[in-house]
């Protein structure tokens, strides 16, 4: 029996950033189905769309700025897993009570991660000091209840965060591009471990799947 690829996928909203088609690329090479839609997408669309996990994509915006693209914040009531990149991070932060603030300094460049005080199932199977790559001008700087800094670089004290119950978790660095070399084994931590996916995807199995809908 064919697979049902559809049972099994991630939904990118996009906020603008230049790497979200590479998220995609990352989540289909580790052969699970996804796609990527505008940040505006409903909750109604959400939930018709029933997907295993959500990544919101990192973005050129600011999250306090008058024009910032914001997420439909019904969408983190719908108890489906959440990761967070970059203005991803931020905006999920600020949905939830938090607080994003402007850094001293735009951060572009390499980093060094450190790991937190506990063990955190997105960032399992990392060596630490882990390098990441970094690209945003502001950074976390109050955590909603119930999250906790589970990674920090030196210019980022909250570069990953986590709210395990509710399955909300943040990086502020991309996981997504070469420059972060441990960036696939995070995003298979939640795509497999905390989204519960399998891996059934591939170009083939789309096609053999659309073919039997046809006849």
């Amino acid at each position: 029996m064919t697979p049902d690829i559809h049972a099994e996928k991630i939904l990118i909203l996009d906020f603008g950033s230049q790497y979200t088609q590479l998220i995609a690329r990352r989540v289909r090479e580790s052969k699970v189905y996804c796609e990527i839609y505008p940040y505006n997408m409903t909750v109604e669309q959400v939930k018709t769309y029933a997907p295993a996990g959500i990544i919101l994509s990192g973005g050129p915006a600011s999250t306090y700025g008058d024009k910032a693209p914001h997420l439909d914040p019904a969408i983190l009531g719908l108890e489906i897993p959440v990761l967070g990149i970059c203005y991803g991070m931020q905006e999920m932060v600020i949905q939830l009570g938090g607080k994003v603030e402007r850094t001293r300094e735009r951060e572009f460049g390499k980093a060094e991660l450190l790991a937190g005080d506990r063990p955190d199932p997105l960032l399992a199977g990392l060596d630490f000091p882990q390098q990441v790559w970094m690209s945003h001008g502001d950074r976390v700087t109050g955590l909603p209840s119930g999250f906790e800094v589970v990674a920090r670089t030196d210019n980022a004290p909250a570069a990953a965060v986590a709210d395990a119950e509710r399955r909300f978790w943040g990086v502020q660095f991309h996981p997504e591009v070469i420059h972060t070399p441990g960036g696939r084994r995070i995003l298979d931590n939640f795509i497999f471990t905390i989204c519960g996916c399998h891996g059934l995807w591939t170009m083939k199995s789309f096609i053999d799947s659309n073919i039997e809908e046809i006849r």
